[in-house]
């Protein structure tokens, strides 16, 4: 057995490496004055289960920024990569100069619990409400409650199960969006205990 070859590591400046990342659009507005609005956003991350908390930052400069600090809501919607084009754009646009909800098609619909919309296209809506808010530097964090989740019927199979990984989800890693793929396994089996094979069926003896 030939010997491991050494990992040759490079050392780079600290940045945010972390990858991949979630591709989100968020939807906010619709209330307080403000006129629905679309931003693509990549630092977003699970904060909390029970109560059920997110996490987006914000640049300051964006948009979508004022919306959220005054209304205190907004909606998480899961992109697939058929609206991946219009991820993008809605991240390099802004919402003071085009309507983004016309401009791509998407199409707002209401939410359960909040005054902004959800975009109907995206497989599952993950409506927040803002409980926290952080000025870390470059962005603010909004800190969130989730109070309301709308999941696309059919990807909930006979079992009442959903198959979000049939969803064709995106990502965003190092600059690039990627399509989710090969499945490689659920939580836990790693320590999962293989169960054993059936025994083979006995063919029944023929009395002669």
């Amino acid at each position: 057995m030939q010997p491991k070859q050494p990992v040759k590591k490079q050392s780079w400046k600290p940045g945010n490496m972390l990858s991949p990342a979630p591709a989100v659009l968020i939807s906010c507005g619709g209330a307080g004055g403000w006129k629905p609005n679309l931003i693509t956003i990549a630092w977003a991350g699970t904060v909390c289960t029970n109560p059920p908390m997110l996490s987006i930052s914000v640049r300051p400069e964006r948009h979508s920024y004022g919306i959220i600090r005054q209304t205190g809501e907004f909606v998480v919607n899961l992109p697939t990569a058929n609206q991946a084009k219009a991820t993008d754009w809605c991240g390099v646009v802004s919402g003071r100069d085009h309507d983004k909800f016309e401009k791509t098609g998407l199409t707002s619909a209401p939410a359960l619990e909040l005054s902004c919309p959800i975009v109907l296209e995206c497989p599952v809506n993950i409506e927040c409400r803002v409980r926290q808010t952080l000025e870390l530097g470059s962005h603010v964090m909004f800190i969130a409650e989730v109070v309301a989740v709308q999941v696309s019927e059919n990807l909930i199979d006979a079992k009442n199960k959903l198959c979000l990984e049939k969803a064709g989800l995106i990502a965003y890693v190092h600059g690039a969006y990627v399509e989710l793929g090969r499945h490689l396994g659920h939580f836990g089996f790693s320590v999962r205990k293989k169960k054993p094979a059936a025994a083979p069926a006995k063919t029944p003896r023929r009395r002669k």
